[in-house]
């Protein structure tokens, strides 16, 4: 009883550090504030992870499961503190509910201007506008939405989310309650491996609490989505393995890095026309979800997408694509490196990887990827936070952790950031190779077998 008490009271103490997170005061207009909570919430979490691997099989499950919603409903208690994404996802539905495709007009377009109108929750008609998720319109009005003078970037999956959202009262807090859903739904599933440890690394992390649920990022989605696909596809099940894939690339298109995952070890054998079944699949899912806004928008059904890849989310003049490579190579060599050391990794993968256990492989590349572009928005760093509690593999916490420096202090701190990141990773990866050396010494040992050094 002392182990799960001590399990229970480090859970307490770590709810209630995010209680005082989301409520005191630190926004993106005052990151400051955040440094000191964001470092308690880091620490306690850590030491509840550890205090839980002790307790007893069965009260650890319903002690992560009880503590996943603990921690999700933190996340409930302020409105969004560091992103305006969800006022974006409010206008999306509700432009959908009006009967326009999300992706034809930007929202300070002319032909919506009545929708404009009787949205003053999203377009503050009195007020200075100077918030710090507030910003003018070209017209001068102001407006909780970002980029609002170009279409939605999101894929249609999402679109189907903020349309649900909308039909379910619409609103940020709906949006909160919505991602604090799919956060708990994404823990249970996780719990389904009997791993109650490593679920806990998902349940309890502080940034799902913040990015999932405060901040409602649609993302969310999109892991619950994978999350399902891999432990479908490590059952052999090729199609529906496809389709919720398919479906968490059309949800958020982050996701579409772990595909080699659902692949691994391919190659070790003469492939199959088998073997194509699930990424076929996941094409056309995408392909299919696609096709009704392509009915309502025409050659516009990308909306703002392709100049959001470009941008690649560096909206920051000091932050660098590839920031870690720019401390070995010259700028311009930096895209062929990062493709280079990524299809290296890809290649490991489809050869060497285990397909009973599909998320190792996607957690090695979607974490690679992320090392190797170093981008400033730690949200897009749940699905490693997803894959590393399918895998057991903590260190790789490391690369949102990394993320979220950069997201609130710039750029200046994007390499020392993402280079600290990659050396816990890599630490974390020799420590368990000479813990798995050791294993097999002592195997090989009790069996008499002579140790070769």
């Amino acid at each position: 009883m002392t182990r799960i008490a001590l399990g229970a009271v480090s859970l307490f103490v770590l709810v209630a550090a995010l209680v005082g997170t989301v409520t005191g005061g630190g926004t993106l207009g005052r990151p400051g504030v955040l440094d000191g909570w964001y470092l308690a919430d880091l620490v306690l979490f850590g030491v509840a992870v550890a205090l839980v691997r002790r307790v007893p099989g069965r009260w650890a499950v319903g002690l992560v499961l009880a503590g996943s919603v603990a921690v999700a409903a933190t996340g409930l208690l302020a409105p969004p503190r560091t992103s305006d994404d969800a006022y974006r996802y409010r206008w999306d539905g509700r432009v959908q509910a009006a009967g326009v495709s999300p992706y034809r007009y930007a929202p300070d377009d002319p032909a919506l201007a009545g929708l404009r109108e009787r949205s003053p929750d999203l377009f503050p008609p009195e007020g200075p506008c100077t918030g710090w998720d507030e910003r003018r319109t070209a017209a001068g009005q102001c407006s909780h939405l970002n980029r609002p003078g170009v279409p939605t970037i999101y894929p249609p999956v999402a679109e189907g989310w903020f349309l649900a959202l909308e039909g379910a009262g619409g609103g940020v807090r709906t949006a909160q309650l919505g991602g604090a859903l799919l956060a708990v739904a994404t823990t249970g599933l996780l719990l389904v491996r009997r791993r109650p440890a490593r679920a806990a690394l998902w349940g309890w992390c502080p940034g799902v609490a913040l990015w999932a649920v405060n901040d409602a990022h649609v993302d969310t989605l999109g892991v619950l989505l994978l999350v399902a696909a891999l432990l479908v596809a490590a059952r052999g099940r090729r199609v529906a393995g496809g389709v919720l894939f398919g479906a968490s690339i059309a949800a958020k298109l982050v996701p579409a890095v772990a595909l080699p995952g659902a692949l691994s070890g391919v190659l070790a054998r003469r492939p199959r026309w088998r073997d194509l079944v699930l990424p076929a699949v996941a094409v056309a899912t995408v392909v299919v979800t696609y096709l009704p806004y392509l009915w309502a928008s025409g050659s516009g059904v990308l909306g703002y997408l392709p100049g959001y890849l470009r941008e690649e989310g560096y909206d920051q003049d000091s932050v660098q694509r590839f920031g870690l490579l720019r401390l070995v190579l010259p700028a311009g060599l930096t895209p062929y490196a990062a493709a280079a050391v990524l299809l290296a990794v890809v290649l490991h993968v489809l050869r060497r990887g285990d397909p009973a256990q599909p998320w190792a492989g996607a957690l090695l590349v979607t974490g690679t990827a992320l090392l190797l572009a170093a981008p400033n928005y730690p949200w897009y760093g749940l699905l490693v936070v997803a894959l590393a509690a399918l895998d057991g593999r903590w260190e790789w916490l490391a690369v949102p952790a990394a993320g979220t420096v950069v997201y609130l202090h710039g750029g200046g701190a994007q390499q020392a950031a993402y280079g600290v990141a990659a050396l816990v990773v890599l630490g974390g990866a020799a420590v368990r190779r000479v813990r798995r050396v050791r294993r097999v010494a002592v195997r090989e040992g009790v069996a008499g077998v002579p140790v070769v050094d």
